[in-house]
């Protein structure tokens, strides 16, 4: 909206009609010439949906930090100190309890106002201990949302918050509490991916966008002609994903009418919550010796080691080697084709593999590959993104991005690994999630938030390895895991340098510099606790002598899976939750 110099008028942004101000608060924002949905705060959004008066926000909220030191054209703090003064929020999300209807719920609603709304690690926590308060007080949530993603200032850390909020909400399911996610304009990114389409019941608002990828980002990627509608909650609703579209007015009958039909629940008595937020256990030691013979540690696990006889050999001036260009040479590497992929490592690890195809919907997805397989003498199941060595494979497996029917065929192969013992051992090697129309119409963020819920409820051990790149929501897919490997000279990050330069700067000449602030490298992401060990490369990469670096990750698989041996179902199942309920930095209580 751009208001006029006397306050009073605005223009509506759906009709161009000039509107009294008051009249349109009135309204609750919304045009009464068109019926345009002009965006709420989130205290203004929260009154539309709660008991007059019952609002009462949790103390303290949550307020997030600065873990990279990022800067661009202003450094993030003082990104963060220009947003809480202007919207008077510690971040983009506000939690509590409220009456609906009279009946108790915990309720959050975001802000898009606070740096579009992204999620970082306070907007993380913020959701988690929503879910975890609705659990204590047996609670349904409801969650109000609006965002354009996950917030690229705080790195990979931003990218873990998706595995955070969609095992939080797994819980509220295995606990049969009621979550209804009420989507407004905009929803997209890694919040789509993740918490946003987790919900029991999916409500969007009238007009809402609400999608993965952006129209503009498809466009650009696919050159496809959008059609008409597309993304909107009209749209969605017409292709089976929403349950309900509603204007405004509509929404707080609705939650209400929702609560009083979801049945008699049980006292909202607190409970002990020591499941969800026990302490840190310790760190786990590598012991070598429950391996067969002695070997040299196949994991680094000190990111001291890393700065050492591990630089790759083609950077030859010392001087790169503390500069911005070592990050952007560990990309290099990591995208080259001449590395070893996914399937070159199933068959040099593996004595056995047996691939599985379809997603028992739609089709089957080339970009992903999966089966049983026999690794150290016993079976696992492999899921794994594959890329390709020349252009014929890369365009035949779409280059590693996946589309929807991929990371179901993902679940289904995952959740059969799970009913029949096996552990799940992930390689992750892709630039993200497939964009374009026909995966926006399959549903690309239910099919990956779907995924990352999925992952969480395991009852078998679960290990992941980042082997090339390792990109946003597409790749945490496939790594929603007990341990998190890495090789050297793989990367692993929420956005790629260029993209993020093109967000920042309007181009991606900035990627270099870039590549570095986002933090993308084993070292720093060993440090940040987003990987558990890295695996070491021989000199100039993996691509250079494969099966050495095959036979290494062989070892780190195989000592990972071995830690996780004496563990049950439950052990499993909170091993993985209190990883991820770790990750981020925040400042607020």
């Amino acid at each position: 909206m751009t208001v006029t110099a006397t306050d009073e008028w605005t223009r509506c942004a759906g009709c161009s009609a000039i509107v009294y101000l008051p009249r349109l608060a009135r309204a609750h924002q919304v045009c009464p010439e068109c019926g345009h949905h002009h965006r709420l705060r989130a205290m203004e959004r929260i009154a539309t949906l709660v008991d007059e008066d019952s609002f009462r926000p949790a103390v303290p909220q949550v307020r997030g930090g600065d873990p990279l030191g990022f800067s661009d054209a202003l450094p993030y703090t003082e990104r963060l100190a220009r947003a809480r003064a202007r919207t008077g929020l510690d971040d983009a999300i506000v939690y509590g309890r409220a009456d609906i209807g009279a009946r108790p719920a915990v309720v959050a609603a975001m802000d898009f106002a606070f740096l579009g709304g992204s999620m970082g690690s306070a907007v993380g926590e913020a959701v988690t201990r929503a879910c975890e308060l609705a659990v204590r007080t047996r609670l349904p949530l409801v969650l109000a949302i609006a965002s354009g993603g996950a917030r690229m200032q705080e790195g990979t850390l931003s990218l873990m918050q998706m595995g955070k909020t969609a095992q939080a909400m797994s819980r509220l399911r295995q606990e049969g509490l009621l979550s209804v996610c009420v989507l407004t304009d905009p929803t997209f990114g890694g919040v789509t991916a993740s918490f946003a389409t987790l919900g029991d019941v999916l409500v969007a608002e009238r007009g809402a966008l609400i999608g993965f990828a952006g129209p503009r980002v498809i466009a650009a990627a696919t050159r496809e002609r959008l059609p008409e509608g597309f993304q909107s909650a009209e749209y969605l609703f017409a292709g089976g994903m929403l349950d309900r579209v509603e204007p405004r007015e509509g929404l707080r009958p609705l939650l209400s009418r929702l609560l009083a039909l979801t049945g008699p629940r049980p006292p909202a008595v607190e409970r002990d919550p020591d499941h969800l937020t026990a302490p840190e256990p310790p760190a786990v030691a590598r012991d070598a010796a429950r391996l067969t013979g002695p070997r040299p540690p196949a994991v680094v696990r000190d990111p001291d080691e890393l700065t050492g006889p591990l630089r790759p050999a083609v950077v030859r001036d010392p001087d790169e080697l503390t500069g911005p260009s070592r990050p952007h040479e560990t990309v290099r590497l990591a995208r080259d084709t001449a590395r070893p992929t996914a399937l070159d490592y199933i068959w040099h690890l593996c004595t056995d593999f047996v691939e599985l195809h379809g997603d028992r919907l739609h089709a089957d997805d080339p970009a992903i590959v999966g089966g049983p397989a026999m690794l150290g003498g016993a079976p696992v199941m492999i899921v794994a993104h594959q890329k390709g060595h020349d252009t014929k494979e890369l365009v035949a497996r779409n280059f590693g991005l996946a589309h929807p029917e991929g990371y179901r065929k993902a679940l289904r192969l995952m959740r059969l690994a799970d009913r029949v013992g096996l552990p799940v051992v992930t390689f992750v090697d892709t630039q993200g999630a497939a964009p374009g129309v026909g995966a926006e119409d399959r549903g690309q963020s239910w099919a990956i938030a779907e995924c990352l819920a999925g992952m969480s409820e395991l009852a078998v051990p679960v290990v992941a390895t980042v082997i090339g790149e390792g990109g946003s929501g597409g790749a945490l897919a496939l790594a929603v895991a007990n341990r998190v490997l890495m090789l050297r000279h793989a990367v692993y990050s929420v956005i790629s340098p260029e993209s993020c330069s093109t967000i920042l700067h309007g181009d991606p000449s900035h990627a270099l510099e870039l590549s570095s602030s986002l933090r993308i490298t084993a070292p720093d992401l060993l440090r940040l606790g987003v990987v558990d060990g890295v695996v070491p490369e021989p000199a100039g990469g993996a691509q250079e002598n494969p099966a050495a670096a095959m036979d290494a990750l062989r070892e780190a698989v195989l000592e990972a899976l071995g830690e996780l041996a004496g563990m049950d179902g439950a052990q499993l199942r909170k091993d993985r939750y209190e990883r991820f309920r770790r990750l981020g930095v925040v400042e607020g209580g």
